[in-house]
């Protein structure tokens, strides 16, 4: 094998690697996102992981993020305003980095 072999696999090892870590993340994120929604909502225990199941799915139903703020948004209604939801995202995406960072 050629070392333009190697640096080719190993390039799309680590794409791999990263499109995975990043995919876990986000799943991640939106498990946290829906845990504290869950909260404004009242729930708690096994209704508030049921209801981070329900954010989780949510994300399946189209490319990108904008499917998971409108559940969380639709839900919490006037609880939460778009720019404490948005924020609150991104918080958490970064929280969910570095749990699955810890774990590796």
């Amino acid at each position: 094998m050629t070392t333009f072999d190697d640096r080719e696999n190993a390039f799309e090892n680590k794409f791999a690697h990263d499109a995975e870590l990043q995919f876990k993340a986000e799943a991640r994120r939106n498990k946290l996102l829906g845990l504290w929604a869950a909260g404004l909502l009242g729930k708690s225990g096994a209704e508030a992981e049921a209801y981070a199941k329900e954010v989780i799915a949510a994300d399946f139903q189209e490319a990108g993020h904008e499917d998971v703020y409108r559940k969380v948004a639709g839900d919490l209604g006037d609880r939460a305003d778009e720019t404490t939801i948005r924020t609150r995202m991104e918080e958490l995406m970064a929280e969910a980095k570095r749990q699955i960072m810890n774990e590796a």
